[in-house]
């Protein structure tokens, strides 16, 4: 692999290929109405400088998206395209979006993982992450 650089997302141009990123990245992401252009748009405005990709020779390897409400951290949508996966690029992009975030003043942060991807489960406890045992994730559609 060439030189990889971590860069902001641009919208509209990286949409198409984060989109086919993350329909393709396996059990992990599940998409939703706020992965639709409109959404990531209204993302964009609120922190664009945690919106993260990992990009070679003009091809996009990788993404996350980070959130920071002010008080808390959230971390959405790890993705490296499969061919890339072990090359270290996940750990580029978590790195980046964990400096950030303290950068902001962020002192605690949260993700999700699908029950069946424990391929990230063993990759989020290698960087110091733990399970939550006494707390239940809910959720609700809004509309």
């Amino acid at each position: 692999m060439t030189e990889l650089r971590i860069r902001e997302f641009h919208y509209p141009d990286d949409y198409p290929a984060a989109r086919l990123l993350w329909e393709n990245a396996g059990p992990g992401i599940q998409l939703r109405r706020s992965d639709d252009p409109d959404e990531i748009q209204k993302k964009l405005q609120r922190d664009p400088d945690l919106f993260l990709v990992a990009e070679a020779n003009g091809k996009m390897l990788g993404t996350v998206v980070g959130g920071f409400d002010g008080r808390r951290g959230m971390v959405y949508h790890l993705a490296v395209t499969d061919h890339y996966r072990k090359q270290g690029i996940g750990e580029l992009l978590m790195d980046e979006l964990e400096y950030r975030l303290k950068a902001k003043g962020c002192i605690r942060c949260y993700l999700l993982v699908t029950v069946d991807n424990e391929s990230a489960m063993r990759f989020y406890e290698k960087r110091g992450w733990a399970i939550m045992k006494n707390v239940y994730t809910y959720g609700k559609d809004l509309e």
